[in-house]
Parts: C-alpha cells; structure tokens; sequence
C-alpha cells in the first residue's frame, strides 16, 4: 500500500470528556497512542472546562469549550447544577452534540475511518452511543469499590444507598445497555473488581489497569533508601508526610488552613517524643502545590503559625523554587514542580483531594483524609473516597484526630502491608494507558477499517 493510500486509511479518533482530570487521563492515553506506529489521528471536545490538556499537546478541538460555574462537580450539588444551567449548559451541550455529529458525518462522508474514545461517566458515553459511529469507554468515575469489596457489600447508613447497587452492579441497567450494543467495542473499567462484575453481561470489558497510575515515576531510583545498611538509614531518616490541599481555588486554599491544622496537631504529639519510631526524631512536610496556585496565600499562613523560612533541607526536590520551612525540628517543603516526587517521598499524606488522593494510595502507601466545605472534597466526597481507597483511606473528623491515627499507623508493619496491598489492588500497576491504546488498536481501529 502507498504512503497515501496509508494515510487516507488512518483511523480518525475523536475523544470526549467531561472533566479536567478525565481530560488528563485521554491524554495519557492519546500519547500512547502517538508512540505507535501509525497513531490515529486525534480530535478532542471536551465537555467540560476548555480542554488545555490537549491543546498542549497539540490535539484540536472540534467544537465550543466553555468553564462552569461549578467546575464540573455539579453531580455532587444540585445547586450547582442549576447554576451551570443559568451559565449556559444546555446550550453547550447542544452545540457539542451538533459539533460531533458533524465531525462524524464529514468523516463518512470523505470515507475516512471514525471512532470516538468516551472517557468519564455517562455523559461522554452517551454522546459516543448518538454519535453513530463505533466507541469504546474508559469509566473513571465507578467502580464496585463504592459499594462493595472482595467479601461482599459494604454497610450503609443511608436507606437511599441501596439504590447504587439495586440492579447488581454500581453501573445502572441504561448504563450497561449503553457498553453493550454492537457499536461499543471496549470498555476499560477502573479496576479488576468492576470489570469482573461487568462481564456477567454481554459487555465488552477488559481489566488492563487504571491510566491513573500512569507517568508517577519518580526523579530518583526506587532503591534511594535500600543499602546494606537499610533499617539504619530506614530508622534515621526523618518521617515524611505529603501535604494533598487540592487544585482547585479557591477551596484549596480553604482545605490548606485546615491542613496546617492537622500539623500542628501533629507536632504537637511529636514534640516530646521519637517521632514514630524515627530515631532523627524530625519530620518533614512535603506539600505538592497545583501550579495554578499562589504560593503566597499558603506562606503567609505557615508565618502566623511560627514556620520561619529556611535556606536547608534535609530531602532533596527537582525544583528549584521549592520553598523551605523550618520550626523546631519539622521542616515544611512547598514545591510546585515536583508532584511525583512528594508521592513516593511520603510516608503517610494528609490528604484533601481527589486525584492525587487514589494516586497516593495506589503507591502503596495510607491516606488520613478530613473533609472539607467543597464543592469537591465535601463530607459526601470523602465518605465515598473512604468506600472506593478501602483501609488505605482513614477517615477523621478533627484535625486532632490524626496525631493518634498517624501514630497507630506507622508503629503497625502488618497493617501497614496490608494497606500497601490493598492500595495497588484497586488502583492497579502504571501502564494502563499503553495498554488501553493497544487494546484499542486491535478492536477499534480494525473495526473501523472494515
């Protein structure tokens, strides 16, 4: 076949979805698919937010883009719902119909191969299902974990919980109609749990993993602390604990107060004591910042509550611009460059966010989590991220609270295992992303083609 004939052949694939964390995911699937070698070639309209994750990675957009009043949390508050209605939604969401309907005509039209990659919930899978032409589904936003784990459902408090789960899986019939007509080629699950419970109908799912994991490598070799003389260097090196505030102001700044209350409470506990079994007796902070926050709003507030800036620290971050605390013998580490590094740093976060929550947990590592006043991370937020993360994700109610969980944590190795278990079972190994544009080179492109 010629180099035209080829490329006239080549798969045209347009990818839905409907949030900023779900636009990341399709593009750590997208670039997957770019290393192969003869990628589609890729449109994008995302539903919500104005799509800057694919605009830097060069990916053009197909219809209209348009930022929220809610942000895209408006499942989480019909208030927000109503206000994202008065800002515009229907209207969005009928141009981006128009929009995608025409793109797939065009492609038809010219004889050009189309699929449509959905990624996030129901919303982007029913444009794929009126879209007409062939789909496949990444569901990030299920998973049974919400309503039941390996040895059956979870307790409820809430009569009206029941429902998530009425017809035998946390996806509702329409949902599972929608993943197994003719035209739905693959469906990706988050985890092993859910696409097992899947299969006991005719839908097609495959368990490759969670993109989620993916690109969380870190700046150093994973043996740093693993010598001849490991529980030494184990035993002196400080206690690390990852500060999670969220990306999303201003209600990250808001979840920031209530973290430093949290560590106060910690140093506190500490002051007088070992700090958990750490013989160096300090701990350092490692605080992992959203660039599109002020660092200034979060420094004024450690300077009222005596952290003092520093020159020296005893961890070293790939970012130049970190900035160093210090009070006492705790060391306070604000970096905005050096994200996958505060992960696997850390030995227990003190977490208020949604993503990088499960992505810290799923390194095998436990979680305190408090609620904040949202939109996101609200009570009924937390309390599900509880169900979906398992014991890898501890509860509390007041800052407070977490100086006895952090302690009862670190000085118990056999729940500690069990939480390094449990946190990469349901979140799954790195390299799902290749794996889902494998996947889909096989059945969607080739369905495409014929």
């Amino acid at each position: 076949m010629s180099q035209s004939s080829s490329t006239s052949s080549r798969l045209r694939l347009l990818v839905l979805s409907n949030g900023h964390g779900e636009d990341i995911i399709a593009v750590r699937i997208l670039q997957a698919f770019q290393e192969q070698a003869n990628p589609p070639e890729i449109f994008a309209l995302p539903l919500v937010g104005e799509g800057h994750a694919y605009q830097n990675l060069g990916i053009p957009l197909i219809g209209s883009v348009r930022t929220m009043p809610s942000g895209g949390f408006i499942y989480m508050d019909n208030r927000q719902l109503m206000r994202d209605v008065r800002g515009g939604l229907v209207q969005l969401t009928l141009s981006q119909i128009q929009a995608m309907r025409r793109w797939v005509s065009s492609q038809k039209k010219s004889g050009k191969p189309a699929g449509i990659l959905a990624v996030g919930d129901i919303v982007p899978l029913l444009f794929a299902y009126f879209s007409g032409a062939n789909y496949a589904f990444v569901g990030t936003a299920k998973s049974e974990y919400y309503v039941q784990d390996e040895t059956g459902l979870l307790p409820r408090k809430s009569k009206s919980a029941r429902w998530e789960n009425f017809s035998g899986s946390i996806y509702h019939p329409w949902e599972r109609w929608l993943m197994s007509r003719r035209r739905c080629q693959a469906v990706f699950p988050r985890d092993a749990l859910t696409t097992q419970i899947l299969k006991q109908w005719p839908i097609p799912a495959v368990d490759v993993g969670n993109p989620m994991m993916d690109g969380l490598a870190p700046s150093f070799g994973m043996q740093r602390f693993y010598t001849v003389d490991t529980q030494q260097k184990e035993l002196a090196r400080p206690l690390v604990v990852t500060l999670l505030p969220g990306s999303r102001p201003p209600e990250a700044y808001n979840n920031w107060q209530v973290i430093l209350e949290v560590v106060s409470a910690l140093l506190a506990s500490f002051q007088e004591r070992d700090a958990v079994g750490h013989t160096s007796g300090s701990v350092v902070f490692l605080a992992a910042i959203a660039p599109s926050l002020d660092t200034s709003q979060l420094t004024s507030s450690l300077q009222v509550q005596g952290w003092r800036p520093h020159t020296e620290s005893p961890i070293s971050l790939p970012d130049a611009n970190t900035l160093i605390f210090k009070q006492r013998n705790a060391y306070l580490l604000i970096s905005q460059q050096a994200y996958n590094d505060c992960l696997h740093l850390g030995d227990v976060a003190i977490a208020m966010a949604g993503t990088a929550t499960e992505q810290f947990v799923g390194l095998g590592k436990p979680a305190i989590a408090i609620p904040g006043q949202g939109p996101q991370y609200n009570y009924a937020f937390a309390e599900a991220q509880s169900r979906l993360l398992g014991e890898s994700l501890i509860l509390i109610e007041q800052p407070a609270q977490a100086a006895k969980v952090m302690r009862s944590l670190l000085q118990n190795p056999d729940s500690l295992q069990v939480i390094a278990e449990n946190g990469l079972r349901r979140m799954g190994q790195p390299g799902a992303a290749r794996r889902i544009a494998d996947c889909l080179a096989e059945r969607l492109v080739l369905k495409s083609k014929k």
